[in-house]
């Protein structure tokens, strides 16, 4: 499997396909696997560029590095070394964070960018009781515990088997204790959502109706100057587990068509008066 060495951190990565590059990362504790449905589904039409963030998957433990803005200057440290001046950069939850970040700080190397079930843009907040009680399953393996919370909140039964949840559950007790603890504290501080309207890139927001940040991204949303949005029914903050099929149809309508919303159709009828 292919590795590159960027901002000192030896990063796994993968490319499916051939045709225009769509970046593809993954949310916070998880890894590629969380995008893989929805990457078989498009690898026929686009160069699709899976990677894991350090600390995560088969990408490097380092001991520092885990804030938004390191994770985006890996991003296009990844493009970079893959020779690419321009991509569609599509992020999960907290690959959501980093792309707000990418919009902001790189924009010239942004075609599109998508988010889906993104972390809100003025940071997620968090529930220390919760939290307290999720970093102990995860710090005592507590596995029962962490599987009784997954099955409480499944949405897609046919979906979402018991192997899915080991598999889950297996990635957040992998990953980094820095990428663990260092990345909750970037989402939660995360303070951009004044500066969303300098986002000018074409952006695709999918979000899921049963998903805890709904509202939030909906806001953001109503914020993104350059935007159009997809909300899927019966489904939670797995989105491209959940609704692979979907995720992928609207990814492809987005890269063929960018954004059709009324506010650009009636751009268009203003254009065809005479």
């Amino acid at each position: 499997m292919p590795f590159v060495t960027v901002n000192g951190a030896r990063l796994w990565y993968e490319e499916r396909g051939r045709g225009e590059p769509l970046l593809l990362h993954h949310g916070y504790t998880a890894s590629r696997v969380n995008w893989m449905p929805v990457a078989e589904r498009l690898e026929d039409r686009y160069r699709v560029i899976l990677m894991e963030c350090r600390g995560t998957g088969e990408s490097e433990h380092t001991a520092d590095g885990y804030t938004l803005e390191q994770y985006a200057a890996d991003v296009i440290g990844v493009a970079d070394h893959l020779g690419l001046e321009r991509f569609t950069y599509a992020g999960h939850s907290m690959g959501g964070g980093i792309g707000y970040v990418l919009a902001l700080e790189y924009p010239q190397r942004l075609e599109r960018l998508v988010l889906m079930a993104a972390i809100p843009a003025s940071g997620i907040p968090r529930d220390e009781a919760r939290w307290a009680e999720q970093r102990r399953q995860r710090n005592e393996a507590d596995r029962e515990a962490m599987l009784r919370r997954h099955h409480a909140m499944r949405v897609r039964p046919e979906i979402e088997t018991e192997a899915w949840f080991e598999d889950r559950i297996r990635h957040v007790l992998g990953v980094s204790d820095g990428h663990y603890e260092r990345g909750a504290e970037a989402m939660a501080d995360l303070h951009v959502g004044d500066r969303l309207g300098e986002i000018a890139t074409p952006t695709l927001v999918l979000a899921g109706a049963a998903d805890g940040l709904l509202a939030a991204n909906l806001r953001d949303f109503g914020r993104l100057p350059n935007a159009t949005l997809h909300v899927f029914s019966r489904v939670g903050h797995e989105v491209a587990v959940q609704e692979p099929d979907g995720v992928a149809a609207a990814i492809d309508d987005f890269m063929q068509h960018g954004v059709v919303t009324a506010r650009t159709l009636m751009a268009r009828l203003e254009a065809a008066r005479p």
